[in-house]
């Protein structure tokens, strides 16, 4: 019946109706959590240890593989801790952390996703300039900027939350922590809380995403130039393991937004389920994509194994 200016805590959600059986489904997400793990430091040290790798696509992967890493890290390991040991309570300053990481690193994401775009276009579209435009210094670069680009646009986040009082019911929507879930349980006004998440989200990822459209319709223009069509499926064939890995990552977390902005009325297993796939899928599925489409990454894990 009071408001709670500092909230010690908030509760993570479990899977309604299976909370009997959270024991094997901590089994089936650490079995994809190791996959993630093993198979993204696979290709970190095949790309390493590789020198014939040391190219910017290769470099580009190394950071989906190393942000995949952190974003699962970040939030598997509590999942697990809650499945397993039922501490389903997360403190307030500790999901404040989870939401700022969730959120950097999916942005620091999309802005690699956009640079391979870009290097796709590049090696298509100029292929006499690819070398000198994107070196390896270049490729270091767009990192950073990538990097700084999250952390700047997402920061303010938690910081819009901290001073809010949180009144109401502190029972999350996931089973970890996310602006609009956490945002929503607040008894104040959250409207430049909001506002501001939505403007970043669209200024980064929404940007992305129409910059990465446009790149590939530049890139089927050129393809359909080519005379033969065994050349055009030669060279669009290229593109096809960043394609996947774009589908990958954007269509969990455009499923995610939807639930939460209009799936007021689905069951609360959807955002749980949902929360889950856009955490782990893409950490699961990036390396296998990568894998199975470059015969070079195939060869070596091959050798290593």
């Amino acid at each position: 019946n009071s408001s709670d200016l500092s909230p010690s805590s908030f509760f993570l959600a479990s899977i309604p109706g299976l909370e009997a059986a959270h024991f094997w489904l901590a089994i089936l997400l650490c079995s994809m959590y190791v996959l993630a793990v093993t198979s993204n430091c696979a290709v970190l040290f095949v790309v390493k240890t590789e020198p014939s790798l040391h190219a910017p696509m290769y470099f580009f992967l190394c950071m989906l593989a190393a942000i995949d890493l952190a974003l699962s890290t970040s939030t598997v390991p509590r999942i697990l801790s809650f499945y397993w040991f039922n501490t389903r309570e997360i403190s307030f300053g500790a999901c404040l952390v989870q939401m700022f990481l969730i959120h950097t690193l999916s942005a620091i994401e999309s802005t690699v996703l956009l640079a391979m775009a870009v290097d796709r276009y590049v090696a298509i579209c100029h292929p006499l300039r690819h070398a000198a435009i994107l070196t390896n210094t270049a490729t270091v670069k767009i990192g950073l900027v990538a990097m700084a680009r999250g952390v700047l646009f997402f920061l303010p986040l938690p910081l819009l939350l901290l001073p809010l009082p949180f009144c109401r019911s502190r029972m999350l929507s996931h089973s970890f922590c996310l602006h609009q879930d956490v945002m929503n349980l607040a008894c104040a006004n959250t409207t430049p809380s909001m506002v501001y998440g939505l403007t970043a989200i669209l200024l980064v990822v929404g940007l992305d995403a129409i910059l990465i459209c446009l790149s590939y319709v530049l890139i089927l223009k050129a393809v359909l130039r080519l005379a033969l069509w065994k050349e055009r499926l030669k060279v669009f064939s290229t593109c096809a393991a960043h394609i996947c890995v774009v589908l990958a990552f954007y269509v969990p977390l455009i499923g995610l937004s939807v639930v939460h902005r209009f799936g007021k009325g689905l069951a609360p297993l959807v955002p749980v389920t949902m929360g889950n796939i856009y955490i782990l899928v893409p950490a699961v599925l990036n390396p296998i994509i990568y894998g199975v489409r470059t015969k070079e990454i195939q060869r070596r894990i091959l050798n290593l194994i």
